[in-house]
């Protein structure tokens, strides 16, 4: 059975891509302080170049039980063969603390999203069908995708999305899927400052297709998505303030039927640690330290 347990993940955790600018000994010093603080799992992307699978690895083995996620390792970059493979060997060695998320990102030429992911899916059901199942979440905005992530995962994982957005995803997932949503997170009080940053962070976002039709969806205006985004979606899709403002934004996911959210701390020089910022998002929203 294919099912994540959300309490093992924590109710908040910590999503980044900043690992992709630091060294190996930098990662590992930032990952243990995070599980030191208190932080259950952290989830990261496949971008610019780090494969996903070994960069799980080297967070798992940098850590001792925090939960390590792909959000997401991207189906177009190797065959189903490779990912069951790796996450088999990722499950076993460390068992309990990973999660294997996958998603199409910016998508497969000429093929259309169910598709490439139903028979992608398809494929690795088939070369698991006598092995221990592998926890699994898929990247899912639009019906369908929501509906393959309810009944061929154990849930979905969403990205740049809204409050309303997971209330309709719980909606259609059902009560027992599990539902984990990343958010973008600002401490910054100023509005001036706060949503040049956050505009600078949404533009790839609000000038691609498919998140384009996402928002459309939600039912955002032309006006609200183009010009670089009216206050009203950068407001929504990017939660500024201090840190107790930013942490009650964050449950409000959780209210709407969020099983976890995932915050990424956005403004961060790349090269340089969201450290200080996860500091203050731990004492915010977390429980005391979890002692080994």
């Amino acid at each position: 059975m294919n099912t994540i347990d959300g309490r093992d993940l924590g109710t908040f955790g910590i999503y980044t891509w900043d690992f992709e600018h630091r060294s190996a000994a930098q990662i590992r010093a930032d990952v243990q302080e995070l599980e030191d603080l208190g932080w259950q799992s952290l989830w990261f992307p496949e971008v610019g170049g780090r494969e996903a699978f070994t960069h799980a690895g080297l967070l798992l083995a940098a850590t001792e039980r925090m939960r390590i996620v792909n959000g997401i390792a991207k189906i177009g970059q190797r065959t189903a063969l490779a990912t069951h493979g790796a996450a088999e060997l990722l499950t076993d060695a460390y068992p309990g603390r990973y999660v294997l998320g996958l998603g199409i990102s910016d998508g497969l030429p000429g093929v259309k999203p169910l598709a490439a992911i139903t028979g992608y899916l398809d494929e690795l059901d088939a070369l698991a069908a006598d092995a221990p199942p592998i926890p699994r979440v898929l990247a899912a905005y639009g019906p369908k995708m929501l509906e393959q992530a309810r009944d061929r995962a154990a849930g979905a994982h969403t990205y740049k999305v809204t409050v309303e957005h997971t209330a309709q995803a719980r909606e259609i997932l059902g009560p027992n899927a599990f539902l984990g949503v990343e958010h973008a997170v600002l401490f910054e009080s100023d509005p001036a400052t706060a949503r040049s940053i956050a505009r600078k962070h949404l533009h790839v976002y609000l000038n691609t297709p498919f998140n384009v039709a996402k928002y459309r969806r939600l039912g955002y205006s032309e006006d609200d998505i183009t010009g670089g985004g009216s206050d009203r979606i950068v407001d929504d899709l990017v939660f500024w303030g201090n840190p107790d403002t930013v942490a009650d934004k964050l449950r409000t996911h959780i209210d709407a039927g969020a099983d976890h959210v995932a915050a990424q701390v956005i403004g961060i020089t790349p090269g340089e640690s969201a450290m200080p910022q996860w500091r203050l998002l731990a004492e915010a929203l977390l429980p005391e330290p979890i002692s080994a």
